[in-house]
């Protein structure tokens, strides 16, 4: 996730000028645990269509929180009617389903039981997923809030969900999609083993097969809905898409990882019109890692070639996407050693001198918003337009190469519109099945 390419000089005497202006405009933040007060200072940010929330790790519970705290705020107050996140499609549904009151399917799956299981399922995201279902409770079923996923990692359980939607609305339809998803058969549940076999010429592409499923379903459009109902049209729908696109994914992912990453922004992207273009005076929150929401054009992504959604949400609404940065200094997250490994909780180091971050520390403030939008804020936007070192924690952490393992450059002031400060953070607190205790069979994380 992280970049690095060159170490940042800079001198003493402008460093402490940044931090001096980061300190007078800097607004402090009411603590978490009041979600009102603390979710009405951003306030500001209501007129957007799309506010995008990240977060400097997938493992920090401030990060999580203030994110469920602004978000109530904007369903609540603001009219904002869509929460769609870093996660599978799939997994999303079935949460999706629980908060808006409809049939969470009687199946064997768990949401977000794949690794890394912590970024989902943890208690910080459980309490939010439980507001929403008590907020959607007792208002029309077509006003209510959804909870959706923009990603496209999920290729075994998207191929079922299509083939459940065809076996229920088309059995002759499903026979002929088992048919062209068999191309995958053999590495459905490794896919990753299917872009080898590809790259080695062991294996034909199978790309044509899948485009041609998905454009059968999207040719029955009418059929299919006059029958069944959009919202399952749209799902089946939507996880051809991913299949399409997950097989790409795959299939390139050795070629490169601007030519992946480009992919995997475009489809999140892709999703989200979708998911907006559905619903009349649509407006939506992200949330994902701050190397997905921040414009890739100001980073060191940018300059090789790589974008991202939130450049792609800046170009085509303008001012009416808001790009929200996080950041921490030190603490402990979760994470682990490498992939597919088990989590840890983690110490993270204290942010390098030569980072954005520790112009942040060193103005002193535990916790604030640093806000360069609304007010034009000219002085604060010059201070944080050099190109510095910022952190980037994914699932895999490793203090004993963190620069060059989770830093890149940046200039702050044109990634982001805003800034949330937190000095000090906490690891995520993981669902263990104890928290299942009480819950309705229907539970969405299965527990």
């Amino acid at each position: 996730m992280a970049r690095f390419s060159w170490k940042q000089n800079e001198n003493e005497t402008s460093v402490k000028e940044a931090v001096g202006v980061v300190r007078e405009y800097g607004e402090p933040l009411p603590p978490l645990s009041d979600q009102d007060v603390f979710g009405a200072m951003f306030d500001r940010f209501a007129d957007a269509k799309i506010v995008l929330l990240g977060e400097a790790t997938h493992g920090t519970s401030e990060f999580y929180r203030a994110r469920a705290a602004i978000t109530r705020r904007l369903i609540e107050h603001h009219g904002f009617n869509i929460v769609a996140v870093e996660a599978d499609w799939p997994d999303a549904a079935r949460i999706d389903a629980y908060v808006r009151h409809r049939h969470v399917p009687d199946t064997d799956d768990v949401a977000f039981e794949r690794f890394p299981t912590w970024m989902w399922r943890n208690e910080e995201v459980a309490d939010f997923v439980n507001w929403m279902r008590d907020y959607n409770k007792e208002r029309p079923e077509d006003d209510r809030a959804e909870f959706r996923g923009l990603d496209v990692y999920s290729l075994n359980s998207s191929i079922r969900s299509v083939l459940d939607y065809l076996d229920r609305v088309d059995p002759e339809a499903a026979k002929e999609a088992r048919g062209r998803y068999g191309c995958l058969s053999p590495w459905q549940s490794d896919p990753a083993r299917y872009g080898r076999a590809v790259i080695t010429g062991q294996k034909k592409p199978c790309d044509e097969k899948l485009l041609r499923q998905l454009q059968d379903i999207l040719d029955k459009r009418i059929d299919y809905l006059e029958s069944h109902g959009g919202e399952q049209f749209f799902d089946a729908v939507q996880n051809a898409k991913i299949v399409h696109a997950a097989e790409h994914y795959y299939r390139i992912m050795y070629e490169g990882a601007t030519e992946s990453w480009n992919l995997r922004d475009r489809h999140m992207f892709d999703t989200l019109q979708s998911l907006l273009a559905r619903r009349n005076n649509a407006k939506a929150v992200i949330w994902a890692h701050n190397s997905h929401i921040g414009n890739a054009a100001a980073t060191a992504m940018g300059w090789q070639g790589e974008f991202n959604i939130g450049e792609l949400c800046r170009k085509a609404y303008r001012g009416e996407a808001v790009l929200i940065g996080f950041g921490t200094d030190r603490g402990t997250v979760a994470a682990a050693d490498d992939w597919d490994e088990p989590m840890q909780v983690k110490k993270v180091l204290p942010a390098r001198p030569d980072s954005h971050e520790r112009i942040f520390r060193d103005t002193g403030i535990k916790c604030f918003l640093a806000d360069w939008r609304e007010n034009l804020l000219d002085e604060l936007k010059d201070a944080l337009s050099r190109p510095r070192l910022e952190r980037a924690i994914g699932v895999v952490y490793r203090p004993e190469t963190e620069l060059y393992s989770h830093y890149f450059e940046a200039v702050m002031a044109e990634q982001f519109d805003a800034f949330v400060w937190f000095e000090d953070t906490r690891a995520v607190t993981p669902l263990t099945h104890a928290h299942g205790k009480g819950m309705p069979e229907t539970y969405p994380f299965g527990l």
